[in-house]
């Protein structure tokens, strides 16, 4: 890895770390497990998922890569922490899961590798991990094909999501590692929405994400101020 690579080694380390809990769902991943049928559903809805080409970027383990391939999509899920792309592989050999690749790269890099390639970009739970979110956005636009779709989720940076998602998700319910998030690095809808401007993608939707840890039921609302998620297409 060079310098010029748009990662934390902090982060990487962090989430390889983990790698072997990843598809445990009673893991620090459980949140994760349960909010996936989610978001799935949502992207599946928009953009249609069976027959279509999609690049996951922050793929992890492969929470998601795998369910889009379940559902019908051939799949190629990015990242650049080895151990949970490792995890992912083995995962999916396992199971027997087709049409899904891995590869260890930068978004970046595949972007100008493989231009316009992709009917969907999916990038969830990442853009808060990386140095330079919105070099993210610009690769995702890059990626998909024009009238494509590229879908993002990420937490908003405000009193609320720092009680909500580290005070809370963190310390107090241990839903997540301590550290797994830093409140710096949270990014408000009006601030992904003028990187996907910027890159030239066009916003169709925004959606809260909610969760309610007691229940464990997880829904879609119009509420934004914790977790949400964002649906752009790249203009035809």
């Amino acid at each position: 890895m060079t310098a010029t690579v748009n990662a934390d080694p902090q982060e990487l380390a962090k989430f390889s770390e983990l790698a072997h809990r990843w598809w445990d769902p009673n893991s620090e991943f459980k949140p994760l497990h349960q909010i996936n049928p989610l978001r799935l559903d949502w992207i599946d809805s928009l953009a249609r998922l069976p027959g279509r080409r999609v690049v996951d970027v922050g793929c992890g383990g492969g929470i998601l890569a795998e369910s889009m391939a379940r559902r019908g999509a051939s799949v190629l899920g990015i990242d650049l922490a080895t151990k949970p792309l490792r995890v992912a592989q083995l995962h999916a050999m396992e199971a027997g899961v087709e049409q899904l690749q891995y590869r260890e790269v930068p978004a970046e890099a595949l972007a100008v590798e493989m231009p316009g390639a992709f009917d969907v970009v999916t990038c969830m739970e990442m853009l808060e991990h990386v140095p330079e979110p919105a070099s993210i956005v610009r690769a995702c636009h890059a990626l998909v094909k024009p009238g494509g779709w590229v879908f993002f989720s990420t937490i908003n940076r405000n009193a609320k999501a720092f009680v909500f998602a580290i005070v809370g998700a963190e310390h107090v319910l241990k839903l997540l590692p301590k550290g797994t998030h830093e409140y710096a690095r949270f990014i408000r809808p009006s601030e992904l929405a003028q990187w996907c401007r910027d890159a030239g993608l066009v916003l169709q939707q925004t959606r809260g994400m909610e969760y309610n840890p007691l229940t464990q039921r997880c829904w879609l609302s119009g509420d934004t101020s914790v977790n949400y998620l964002v649906a752009c297409r790249k203009p035809a």
